[in-house]
Parts: structure tokens; sequence; C-alpha cells
């Protein structure tokens, strides 16, 4: 299969920003007993429902990341960002100066300052204060796409948004100068997600033009010609032993470096409209979807229907998984239109802000 390259010349020069976050409590093994968390917030939510259950950690959890002290943020819709340090659920939201409280990517970068992407920019947290960047800093395009604040081996940050990929300059931002500039190597995609891969090429995917990768040298674009239906590349995620995974409009697709291969409902997959995909530690495949959540192994030769283990609301899971992410300790976190949750072997189980965490 021949892939179209698109050669390019130059080099860039990105260095990491300054102010590291001060140290905070270590998040170690899941506490699965109801416990009590000292809850800290300064304002009410907005935007929800006002019925809505204030016990859950927020209703609508978009992002899910656990910084390298250990604590866990989730980036919800209506109630900012949330950290849990085991013995505080911290609320962050415009007293705080985080004026935005829709937060669909969360990263942290060489020198410890956490990245939050919202819809109206981004935000920069050193542990004291936020900081937000938008078109006066650059970032033309302010919707943050999910899951698409990279920090690359070098320290360097790129930024998916609904209108192409930005890059981050820090000797800019000390000088006072714009600080972000449009990645002109990639045309202005809709990002669904970046990714860097264990050999350092950065991938992007997108919703509206197929799948892009940029090794340091040379951008290759992967289309609907390659075998990526319509186009669409809903999420990305990398096995261990270096595939490349897209959720696709129908189902999800492997891509080995020559030849995509394409796993749908008649494999085993269960729901519709498929949206997300997140590949444990231990190889274990998620893929989220409308209707249901599918748990793969894809060390089971096919046609193997123990291969796909589907998961719906019978199970405890809200249909609407949000986001996934494994915790340090190989914990399983599930972000949800009703709340948070994580899963015990064979349920899901839904945590609350006093557990079971």
């Amino acid at each position: 299969m021949l892939l179209k390259k698109v050669f390019v010349i130059g080099f860039f020069t990105i260095f990491a920003a300054c102010n590291g976050q001060e140290k905070t409590n270590t998040l170690t093994n899941a506490n699965t007993s109801r416990i009590s968390l000292t809850v800290k917030r300064n304002f009410k939510a907005v935007g929800l429902a006002p019925d809505h259950d204030t016990s859950l950690v927020s209703q609508y959890i978009r992002s899910i990341f656990q910084d390298s002290k250990g604590n866990l943020w989730f980036g919800t819709i209506g109630e900012g960002v949330v950290r849990y340090d085991i013995n505080t659920l911290t609320y962050f939201s415009y007293p705080d100066g985080f004026i935005n409280n829709s937060v669909f990517a969360i990263n942290e970068d060489k020198t410890g300052n956490l990245w939050f992407g919202t819809d109206q920019g981004l935000y920069k947290y050193d542990g004291k204060t936020f900081r937000n960047y938008s078109q006066k800093d650059g970032l033309s395009h302010i919707d943050i796409s999910r899951k698409s604040i990279l920090v690359d081996k070098s320290g360097a940050i790129w930024v998916g948004t609904h209108g192409g990929v930005f890059l981050y300059d820090p000797i800019a931002d000390s000088e006072g100068r714009q600080s972000f500039s449009l990645c002109k190597l990639l045309p202005p995609i809709h990002v669904a997600g970046i990714l860097q891969d264990k050999m350092g090429t950065i991938w992007f995917a997108s919703s509206d033009n197929g799948v892009y990768k940029y090794d340091g040298k040379a951008i290759t674009h992967i289309t609907e010609k390659e075998g990526l239906g319509e186009n669409y590349a809903g999420g990305i995620a990398e096995d261990k032993t270096g595939n490349i995974w897209f959720t696709m409009k129908t189902g999800i697709c492997k891509y080995d470096g020559k030849t995509l291969t394409e796993y749908t409902a008649k494999d085993g997959l269960g729901g519709t409209e498929f949206w997300g995909i997140y590949i444990e530690q231990s190889g274990i495949i998620w893929v989220t979807a409308r209707g249901s959540t599918t748990r793969f192994d894809p060390s089971m030769p096919l046609p193997n229907p123990k291969a796909f283990t589907i998961f719906t609301t019978a199970n405890g899971l809200n249909c609407c998984v949000q986001s996934m992410y494994q915790d340090k300790s190989g914990n399983m976190w599930w972000g949800t239109g009703q709340g948070l949750y994580r899963f015990n072997g064979n349920r899901f189980y839904q945590v609350k802000q006093d557990g079971a965490w």
C-alpha cells in the first residue's frame, strides 16, 4: 500500500514551560470503602439541571488525568476541574481564575504545569494560579478537542482544535509575545486526538480528513483510500506491540504500519456510533459507543465470541461514556453523563464524593 507523503524542511525548537506545581499527596491504590473526604468548592455549578445529583463528583466528566504527584483530575461540564488527592476533593472554577467550566483535555508539561483544554481556549495551572490562552495569544481556534493536548518527548506542547493544530512557544510567552502558532505542516483539520508513539512519531486523528503522522521529517496522510472509512478517526491509541488503533463510525481499526484491519459489530463489538478507544497496560482494549461499552481482548484469534464482552446499563454503567483513563496503580476510571465510574472485574460501580474510591 502506497501512502501519500509530503516532505517538509525545517525543525521545531520548542522549550518546556517554567514554574512547576508544589508537591501534593500521592494517590495510592484505590480505597473501595465509603470514606469521608473534605470537599472544597466556593461556587455554584452552571448549566446543570436544578435537580442534578449533588452527591456526584460531577454529572458530566469529559476528561480524566493523573499528574506526576499522583493526584487525579476530572474535567467536567458545568463544574470546572476537580482534583482528588485521597483526602480532599477540590473544585476549581471562576473564583480561582478558571473561567470556563467545560474541560475536554488535560495534560502536564515537563516542569509540572497542568494544561486544560476547554471550548474557550487553554488554561495553564502552575499550582497556584490559572492563566488563560486564547486568540490574543495566537490561538485563533479556541475550541480544544478531546484528548488533544500532547506534551511530546522533547517537552514541546501540541494542541489540537476544531480548526487545526497549534504549537506553544515558551520563549515568546516569557517575552510577552504571542505564544501559540498554527502548525502549517497540517491542514486546518478538526482534531479528534493526538498521540506520540513509542518510536517518537506523532499521530493526529481527525474527524473530517483521515489521519496524519509526523516522524520529524515528513507528513504521511492515511485516508479512505488506504481503508479508513469515510476519512473518519474519532479516537486513537497504541498497543504494546506498536500497532495504532482508531475508532471509526462503524467500529475500530488497527494499523500495523502497512495495512488497516477493521473490527465491527459483525466481529462482536457492541453499540452504534463509536466514540472512544482506550488500551489498558495489559493490552485489553475498551471501546465506547452509543448504547454500550465493549471490552476486547485482541490476543484471542478471531472469530471468537469470548474476545468481546459487551457492557450496558444492566452491568451498572451509564451508556454515555465520555472519557476513560487508567491510573498508575492500574485502576480504570470512566467519566459519563451520570458521573464517575470504576470497574471491579465484573460490574461497574458509581463513585460519588463519599466513595467508593
